[in-house]
């Protein structure tokens, strides 16, 4: 989900496809004449740093009902229907389950940076910079560690699935029923294949003790209020740890 404007705004929400989305921006950033290397390293910086976005989910952390804003101030460009160039759509095809981090992390890198013309932004990759290195031979993983270090690497991911649901707005606890606590189960049947303590559950949207056993597991392994309900704090930590342990989210 893409807010159109800073964060606060009245602007609307648009729910982009991943791929799309990426097409977008990186259509709006960069030029599709640059070559190869530099369009690659941009698009795999453009990726990470929404899949850290993502990952974190930062701004529904902070209330706010969507994933990323389209203000350069804050996050990345994005203009609602504009032409994709051919170029980097077929780049972006190739390379969208692709994205950079730091040895020893889980997280996407926040890969911050700037055109490097009209604005400076000391120690982030400039995307004009980037078109000179790649200019002067520079390969792709080249210009990301002249940027961001010689322990970054790409990873690609297992799969690309959607965001988790934001919080309900209301605490699930016994009795409660439908698609938000079957969101909340099928979470934790996954983190369950990493955290054994964690029973598994039977998916079927209905609260009851053994779903509320789970709920109660998890609060104990990651220090919080072992109440077995779901409240505002539970839901966000679930969240955050189903995204790590699935890898990526899409947009």
């Amino acid at each position: 989900m893409v807010h159109d404007g800073v964060p606060g705004s009245s602007g609307p929400n648009y729910y982009i496809p991943y791929k799309d989305y990426i097409k977008n921006v990186a259509s709006s950033e960069i030029y599709s004449t640059w070559p190869d290397a530099a369009i690659r390293a941009n698009v795999l910086a453009i990726q990470s740093f929404v899949l850290n976005r993502v990952f974190t989910e930062w701004y529904r952390n902070r209330g706010y009902n969507f994933t990323i804003t389209n203000s350069t101030r804050y996050d990345q460009s994005f203009s609602y229907g504009r032409t994709i160039y051919e170029e980097i759509s077929q780049i972006v095809d190739e390379m969208f389950t692709n994205y950079i981090k730091r040895e020893g992390q889980i997280q996407p890198l926040f890969a911050q940076y700037c055109d490097g013309r009209k604005v400076s932004c000391p120690g982030w990759m400039t995307q004009w910079g980037s078109a000179e290195l790649a200019e002067q031979g520079y390969s792709t993983i080249e210009i990301l560690r002249y940027y961001y270090g010689s322990d970054i690497y790409i990873e690609t991911a297992e799969k690309i699935q959607g965001v988790p649901s934001s919080f309900p707005g209301t605490n699930l606890t016994i009795g409660s029923s439908g698609n938000d606590v079957r969101t909340i189960q099928r979470q934790l049947n996954s983190i369950a294949n990493t955290y054994t303590a964690i029973t598994k559950l039977r998916v079927d949207s209905v609260y009851g003790e053994s779903t509320a056993d789970a709920v109660r597991t998890f609060q104990q392994i990651f220090n919080l209020p072992q109440t077995g309900v779901v409240d505002l704090a539970t839901w966000y930590q679930i969240s955050q740890l189903y995204v790590a342990i699935e890898k990526l989210a899409a947009l």
